[in-house]
């Protein structure tokens, strides 16, 4: 396995683009996958490619890989018919929200791993976080080390040979602290989309866009992606 090479689980969010800059100063190559799921914000892909091009990290390529979620529903963000939630921030976390959608990192890391043994690569990133998020259960530190287990258990490569490991290097730092990594590793947030709505003009509103508004309050940093907007529609 190439120790040098990683795949990253790529939304073009916070998390994931903190990750891509981090990536790009440890890794040889990198592979960028993203999923369009369904999701109601798939502008997110679209904003995704544009980070992507804008971060000048030539050693990655991008995976766009459909999956539809829709199928399964069940959240406000695979199914148009469920409102996305304005919660308080103080509330946020204290249980699993509408916005939850089922399994979905296990899904997503199930296609990572067989990618990720099918080209030889043994190294898979996420974004995960357990701090400042939105309580959902695929995104805690048990979950990532169990299913790293259940994928070198169900695997060629984890019976045979080394093995995948994924590393979540964010999974226990606070949203501000994860901007200040990012930034400390050249990142720019420009095109960095987190809304739940899908809107290009963030909404403001949703626990996505609300965590990460206090996380640039507290680092004390503009949100770039914000002043980018600002000034294309001249303000």
């Amino acid at each position: 396995m190439a120790d040098m090479d990683a795949l990253l689980l790529f939304s073009g969010g916070l998390d994931s683009t903190t990750l891509l800059y981090w990536a790009g100063n440890r890794f040889d190559t990198i592979v960028a996958l993203t999923f369009d799921y369904a999701q109601r914000h798939s502008f997110e892909i679209k904003m995704s490619k544009k980070v992507l091009s804008n971060s000048g990290i030539d050693k990655v390529s991008q995976l766009i890989f459909k999956i539809d979620l829709a199928q399964i529903g069940g959240s406000a963000l695979t199914d148009s018919s469920i409102e996305v939630p304005d919660n308080p921030i103080e509330n946020i976390g204290n249980r699993i929200p509408i916005t939850y959608v089922p399994f979905r990192n296990g899904i997503f890391l199930s296609i990572a791993a067989a990618l990720a043994e099918k080209e030889g690569i043994g190294t898979i990133i996420g974004g995960w976080n357990q701090l400042d998020y939105s309580g959902y259960p695929d995104c805690r530190e048990d979950f990532i080390k169990s299913i790293e287990r259940s994928i070198n258990l169900g695997t060629k490569v984890g019976r045979l040979e080394n093995g995948i490991k994924i590393q979540a290097p964010l999974i226990n730092l606070s949203k501000k602290e994860i901007i200040m990594l990012g930034k400390k590793n050249g990142a720019d947030y420009s095109y960095s989309y987190s809304c739940y709505n899908g809107e290009p003009v963030p909404c403001g509103h949703c626990d996505s866009c609300k965590l990460r508004a206090a996380a640039f309050k507290q680092a004390g940093i503009k949100d770039d992606y914000l002043v980018r907007i600002s000034k294309a529609i001249g303000r």
